[in-house]
C-alpha cells in the first residue's frame, strides 16, 4: 500500500454483514439499503443467504445423523466462503465505489453448533475468529428480531425455512448477535422505535461508518458515548465477552489540522490492523475515513510514528446487554501516569435519560459520562508533554476552541 496521503484516493470496496433474529427485518433493510446507496452512485453486491440455498433444496436437520449434519455445517460455511470469495473479486476490480451486502457471514453458523463441534470445526479447516469475524468484514449490522420488543409484529407466515415460535426466536436472536461480539464495528438495531424508523437507524450507522452525509435523508438518532468506569472488575459479572488486546500508534501528518493513526488489535495470536485519518469536514463536522491494512503494510506505516505521543495499550472487552453492545477500554502499562488504572466505556445508541441510564451495565460502576471531554480522549491522554506545557493539547473536536494552531483535528475518538 502506498503512503497514507493516498489511501483515501483508491475505491472503497465495503463488507457489511447484515444478520439478526427471525423477523427482525433482514430483508426489507436489505432492499432499502441497496436501494440508498444506488442512489448515491456506488455499486452493490447481494449475497445470499447460503443456508436458504441450501435448505430450500429438500435437506431437514431432523432427517440428519450427527456426523450428516456436521458434515453440511462444514461444507455450509465452505460453500459460504466461496460464495462471498466471488462478490469480493468483482467488487476489487469495479471502477466504482462498492458495498458488499451479505446476508449472514460465517461466524452466524457459530450460533446454531455447540462449542465443541465449532473448535472442532476451526481446528480442522485452520480456521480462526479474528480473520473470520474481524478481517473479513468492515462491519456488521444485527436486527434484532421481533420476538424481542415487537412481539405483535412476529410472525413466520412469509418465510418458508422458518418455523420458530417468539421464545426460541428470541434465543436464536440473541445466540446470533453473540456469535459477533468482539467485531470493532458491530451495531445492533433494536425495536425501540417503529419498523419504518428501524430501517433508517440501520442505514444511517452504516452511513456514519462510512463518513456520509446524509443530510437531511435520515434521522440522526444515535451517537456514539463515553463513560468513565471505576474498579475493581469481577469477570463472573459480565455476560459473555471477548477481550482483546489493542495498541495505538499516531502517525506525523504533513495537515495541520489531520489526524493519522495505526490500531493492531488481537487475541491468541492472530491480529487486525487498521489505519484510520480524521479530518475535519468543511461543514464543521469531523470525518474519519478507515482502512484495513495487511501486517507489512502496518510495519511500514509504524516509520511514521510521531514521537510527541506514547504508544496506547489497552485491553478491550465487548459484551452486549440489553441490545446494546459495548466496548470496555481498560488502559494498560507502559502509559503515562494519567492514564494507570483508567476505563472507558463506549457504545453507540439512540436512548436518552432515563431509558439510557436503565441500559446501561448495573454491574459497573460508572462514574460519569465523559463524552466529549478532552481530558478522556486517546489523541491527549497519548500526548507525551505535560498538558499545562504542551502547544498540542485539544480542546474542541472540530478545532474552535483549541489554543493555538499546533493543535490538529481535535481529540480523536477512541476506535
Amino acid at each position: 500500500m502506498k503512503p497514507t496521503d493516498n489511501l483515501m484516493d483508491q475505491h472503497r470496496v465495503y463488507k457489511l454483514v447484515l444478520t439478526g433474529g427471525p423477523c427482525g427485518g433482514k430483508t426489507t433493510g436489505q432492499t432499502r439499503l441497496c436501494t440508498f446507496f444506488e442512489n448515491l452512485g456506488w455499486k452493490v453486491y447481494r449475497v445470499p443467504e447460503t443456508a436458504s440455498v441450501l435448505l430450500s433444496g429438500g435437506i431437514k436437520f431432523n432427517d440428519l445423523t450427527p456426523d450428516e449434519s456436521y458434515n453440511f455445517q462444514v461444507n455450509l460455511l465452505k460453500t459460504m466462503i466461496q460464495i462471498e470469495n466471488t462478490y469480493f473479486e468483482l467488487a476489487k476490480s469495479c471502477r466504482r465505489n462498492c458495498l458488499i451486502i451479505c446476508d449472514r457471514g460465517v461466524m452466524d453458523a457459530s450460533a446454531y453448533i455447540d462449542t465443541d463441534k465449532w473448535e472442532r470445526m476451526k481446528n480442522a479447516n485452520g480456521w480462526n475468529e479474528i480473520e473470520m469475524r474481524d478481517n473479513r468484514y468492515n462491519q456488521i449490522v444485527h436486527m434484532v428480531s421481533a420476538a424481542n420488543g415487537a412481539e405483535e409484529f412476529y410472525s413466520t407466515e412469509d418465510h418458508s425455512c422458518r418455523s420458530e415460535g417468539v421464545d426460541l426466536a428470541r434465543e436464536l436472536d440473541y445466540k446470533s448477535a453473540a456469535a459477533w461480539i468482539g467485531h470493532p464495528y458491530f451495531d445492533v438495531i433494536d425495536n425501540s422505535t417503529d419498523f419504518d424508523a428501524k430501517v433508517n437507524r440501520m442505514i444511517e450507522c452504516v452511513c456514519q461508518k462510512l463518513s456520509i452525509d446524509t443530510g437531511d435523508r435520515l434521522l440522526r438518532t444515535s451517537r456514539k458515548l463515553k463513560f468513565l468506569v471505576s474498579g475493581p472488575l469481577s469477570d463472573i459479572q459480565f455476560p459473555s465477552f471477548q477481550d482483546f488486546n489493542v495498541v495505538h500508534h499516531y502517525l506525523q501528518t504533513s495537515g495541520q489540522r489531520v489526524q493519522t493513526r495505526l490500531r493492531k488489535r488481537g487475541q491468541n495470536g492472530h491480529w487486525s490492523y487498521i489505519h484510520t485519518t480524521r479530518r475535519p469536514h468543511v461543514h464543521g463536522q469531523s470525518i474519519e475515513v478507515k482502512t484495513q491494512l495487511t501486517q507489512r503494510d502496518y510495519l511500514n506505516m509504524l516509520a511514521q510514528k510521531d514521537d510527541a505521543h506514547f504508544t496506547i495499550f489497552k485491553k478491550r472487552r465487548c459484551f452486549l446487554v440489553n441490545n446494546q453492545y459495548f466496548q470496555l477500554d481498560i488502559y494498560q502499562e507502559p502509559s503515562h501516569p494519567r492514564c494507570r488504572g483508567l476505563m472507558l466505556l463506549e457504545t453507540y445508541t439512540s436512548l436518552e435519560g432515563d431509558y439510557l441510564k436503565r441500559s446501561l451495565p448495573k454491574f459497573l460502576n460508572i462514574v460519569k459520562e465523559v463524552t466529549g471531554e478532552p481530558s478522556y480522549s486517546m489523541y491527549n491522554l497519548s500526548l507525551k508533554e505535560d498538558w499545562n506545557n504542551t502547544k498540542k493539547f485539544c480542546y474542541s473536536l472540530h478545532g474552535e476552541l483549541q489554543r493555538d494552531h499546533d493543535c490538529k483535528a481535535g481529540p480523536s475518538d477512541d476506535e
